[in-house]
């Protein structure tokens, strides 16, 4: 329970839903009495809150101060309430985690679960996204860290760790080719070919080496999914050009094959845990930065034995 102003619970709703009538329903307080409370912070500052157009509400330049400001006393508030438990001996706390949906089934969700086992007292905000929206939520605090594919190099970001994920060819267990330990790209020739289309990351590392082998394929696919990339591999559409994530729990699961891309031209995209640069993490978030660190180190040798 965050047991700051009314205000500021009544600004962060309205915020979150650009309405006044919304936040009243999911407060559970009249309209009037939340449009009050803002009009009043408006009058004091000097300057409004909110644009009120047709279409719902705006937050202004002042808005977007503070409601970065809220959000960061929320977190503070948190980070306190943690300190205090963890002086009584207790083990309580939350962590906010932003991911991409390649992660969505995996290495975090087994992390979440053992954390959870062995201190029952935690709990977690799990936030699936692209990889822009995961840097926002880094950047502006919504998270405490988060998993992003070829982060690079930003002043809003900090890589903790990176891993390196293997690009290669997604089939049917079935599929001539999957028996391969590896395989080049000119081996797919003749083959229906389905594609990752944009925003996903891998789409990228596709196209640049694409173009610079010249590779013409017999039939293209693309497709801008992860699961409906997969569908279509299982129902032997094609086999897919994807990273080893996108496809690691139907590999553990034999439902889908994946052999590694060979070759001088072959990129592979990085996988990175981000915090935002001088964030102070709470014990709890700590912790599961540290085990997922630790999880994310052996990827290497899984991607390994998937070809297998």
């Amino acid at each position: 329970m965050f047991p700051f102003s009314r205000f500021t619970r009544y600004f962060l709703e309205v915020a979150r839903h650009r309405s006044i009538r919304q936040a009243a329903e999911v407060l559970h307080v009249s309209a009037s009495a939340i449009d009050r409370q803002i009009l009043t912070v408006e009058q004091e500052l000097g300057v409004p809150l909110f644009e009120r157009l047709p279409g719902g509400l705006r937050l202004t330049s002042a808005g977007e101060l503070v409601l970065a400001n809220a959000r960061q006393w929320q977190k503070d508030y948190a980070r306190t309430r943690e300190q205090i438990d963890e002086m009584q001996g207790l083990r309580r706390g939350h962590v906010d985690i932003g991911l991409i949906d390649a992660l969505s089934e995996g290495l975090v969700a087994e992390a979440v679960a053992a954390l959870m086992a062995q201190y029952p007292g935690l709990t977690f905000g799990m936030k699936v996204a692209d990889n822009q929206k995961v840097a926002q939520m880094i950047s502006s605090a919504e998270v405490d860290f988060g998993f992003m594919l070829d982060a690079g190099n930003s002043a809003q970001l900090s890589i903790n760790a990176s891993t390196e994920i293997k690009m290669g060819i997604a089939m049917p267990v079935t599929h001539r080719l999957a028996g391969k330990k590896s395989l080049r790209l000119s081996e797919t020739q003749g083959e229906t070919v389905i594609f990752p289309a944009e925003p996903l990351v891998v789409h990228t590392h596709v196209r640049t080496l694409h173009d610079q082998l010249h590779l013409d394929v017999r039939q293209r696919v693309a497709c801008n999914d992860l699961r409906m990339m997969r569908s279509l591999i299982r129902q032997g559409v094609g086999i897919g050009m994807l990273s080893w994530l996108d496809v690691a729990s139907e590999v553990a699961q034999k439902s889908l094959a994946f052999v590694p891309l060979t070759g001088i031209h072959v990129s592979h995209p990085v996988l990175s845990i981000c915090v935002a640069p001088h964030r102070q993490l709470s014990r709890a978030a700590l912790l599961a930065l540290g085990d997922m660190r630790d999880r994310m180190a052996r990827l290497g040798a899984l991607q390994g034995a998937s070809g297998d």
